[in-house]
């Protein structure tokens, strides 16, 4: 047996929406003064004292909504009545009884189901007299309740729970989805058709309107025998074309939408192209670590007319930051490759709930350094120790380090790029947090396997396990030809070298070279500065005299051979 529903019904302004955000005790619906504010269907699931219903809002009967969308609402109003086990009826205290209100009570009168009389906005007891009127409408148990004082919230509940359908067992719906998808985009992309399209019902209301959709709305559907809710959103406008409040809510609805989601499919238009509210809702995607997919709708418009690749690069060079996402061609009013999209949203999901082992983790790390190292800080190279995934949905990743701040955001982004190819976290955010070491901890599982030379590893009287004859150690053919070395070397490097030059070298080796300084093979113990920063001691004047440089002995080889000494 389906769960049972309860709808709110009445004219427009009685405060539908105040009560349905009163009794789910979240801020669901958008209210305002203004009257057409609500137009499609909102449901959220109560439970009181052990029952389960779901509650359902829908808009102002008996008003011209100002886009043309009047029978678009009233349609949505009858299928709420229709569905529904209980009806509550809404009026004004305030206000009392207008001829509205009766024109709602007769056409109630043709349906065949509980109706609760809800008299709205009777603050105190010394309003319930005025509230009496209301027993001529004939529909309904009066209840009077006051939305902003608060006031005989558990009453209403218990007549509610009182006459919905008693259930044996829990009902399937009362189960929560299996994953959770915020549809958004920019006005006009084509949302709330898709959503129709999964729920294989008109669920929204679709227009050519710009801004039909003002709330967002939750959708159930089912597909391959496992639950999904669909998050139906306003779309989106450029923050100085919000001007009313109703834009203004319809925003931030979006906003909360992306966040209590699991994976956000971002929509474009095939046949539009890129805005800076495109960019700014990316950005927002980004900032909270969603899982995301940009799917360009109404592909049967451009379909044998332009080829996929040039809309992939066009979405590629338009957010450079977001490349891991993947990218989706479909026709939401046919359907096309709709299923095929919800299955890669599937997959983002299971990658979004992986966890990696610290093991797996620290050797990933250490072979990222390994292949590129941090930069230099204040004359140091920051270090890390190890790695570990704290968390999932997103994976999160903590690197204990020595400097924190000695990782510029460029390097961090080379981590992040490194750990998504080579983890099943391919088309997913990660969450990268460095954290420095604490005094008590000893652990460095990254410093474990040090770089050393075969000279220094193959030394009888140095003692050190096999581990030390790592596979990229230097030895002094290569030294001799490579223009670059590894710093974690230098020290031994420097010291064998220094032995060599001590000899004279040939003068034909140099002679025709017109070698620069910055081709030199130049080598420093890890504390020395990049090139144009000043170094931390002075030289004295001796090691000033045999440092000299190649280039400038160059111009005294013509009386005999030179010595010198590589600094």
């Amino acid at each position: 047996m389906p769960i049972p529903r309860v709808a709110i019904v009445g004219r427009p302004n009685v405060g539908k929406s105040s009560i349905f955000n009163w009794i789910a005790g979240r801020r669901l619906a958008i209210v305002e003064d203004s009257p057409g504010v609500t137009r499609d269907r909102l449901t959220t699931l109560i439970e009181h004292r052990g029952h389960h219903f779901e509650m359902i809002d829908t808009g102002g009967m008996g008003i011209e909504d100002v886009d043309n969308l009047t029978e678009e609402i009233e349609s949505q109003i009858e299928q709420a009545i229709e569905d529904a086990d209980v009806l509550l009826f809404v009026v004004d205290t305030r206000s009392g009884m207008v001829p509205l209100d009766q024109e709602v009570a007769e056409r109630l009168r043709k349906v065949d189901k509980p109706i609760l009389l809800v008299a709205n906005k009777t603050d105190s007891p010394t309003l319930d007299s005025n509230a009496d009127e209301f027993h001529r409408l004939g529909r309904g148990w009066l209840t009077r309740v006051s939305v902003q004082q608060n006031r005989n919230k558990d009453e209403l509940l218990d007549l509610i729970v009182q006459r919905i359908p008693q259930l044996d067992s829990m009902p399937e719906e009362v189960e929560p989805p299996m994953m959770k998808i915020a549809i958004v985009g920019r006005r006009n992309v084509g949302k709330s058709t898709f959503v129709n399209t999964l729920a294989q019902t008109d669920r929204c209301i679709v227009s050519e309107v710009a801004g039909t959709t003002r709330d967002s709305v939750d959708v159930m559907f089912q597909m391959d025998g496992h639950k999904f809710m669909a998050i139906d959103t306003p779309g989106l406008r450029r923050n100085k074309s919000v001007r009313t409040d109703i834009d203004w809510y319809g925003m931030h609805r979006a906003q909360r939408s992306i966040r209590r989601a699991d994976v956000v499919l971002m929509f474009f238009d095939s046949m539009q192209q890129m805005s800076k509210v495109d960019k700014q809702l990316a950005h927002y995607i980004s900032d909270n670590f969603k899982p995301c997919i940009f799917v360009v709708n109404k592909w049967d418009l451009l379909a044998g007319q332009l080829p996929t690749e040039r809309w992939v690069r066009y979405v590629r060079e338009t957010f450079p930051t977001m490349t891991y996402c993947p990218i989706g061609f479909i026709t939401g009013q046919t359907g096309k490759n709709v299923k095929t999209l919800l299955n890669h949203a599937q997959m983002l999901f299971k990658q979004a709930n992986e966890r990696i082992s610290t093991g797996q983790l620290n050797r990933l790390v250490k072979a990222a350094i390994e292949r590129h190292e941090p930069p230099l800080y204040q004359l140091k190279r920051p270090k890390i120790y190890y790695a570990t995934q704290i968390s999932s949905l997103p994976p999160t990743i903590i690197l204990v380090c020595n400097q924190p701040q000695g990782f510029p955001p460029t390097y961090q982004r080379y981590l992040l790029s490194f750990l998504r190819d080579h983890l099943p976290f391919g088309e997913i955010p990660i969450k990268l947090y460095l954290q420095p070491r604490a005094r008590d901890d000893e652990r460095d599982d990254l410093g474990k396997d040090e770089r050393t030379p075969k000279s220094a590893a193959n030394d009888p009287n140095r003692a050190g396990t096999a581990e030390e004859g790592y596979e990229a150690a230097f030895d002094e053919e290569e030294f001799e030809d490579d223009d670059e070395f590894d710093a974690e070397g230098d020290d031994v490097i420097e010291m064998e070298f220094e032995d060599e030059v001590d000899g004279e070298f040939d003068e034909e080796e140099f002679e025709g070279d017109e070698l620069e300084e910055d081709e030199l093979d130049e080598e420093s113990d890890e504390n020395e500065p990049d090139e144009g920063e000043p170094l931390e001691d002075e030289l004295d004047e001796e090691e000033l005299d045999e440092s000299t440089t190649v280039s400038e002995k160059q111009g005294h080889d013509s009386e005999g051979d030179a010595e010198t000494k590589k600094g």
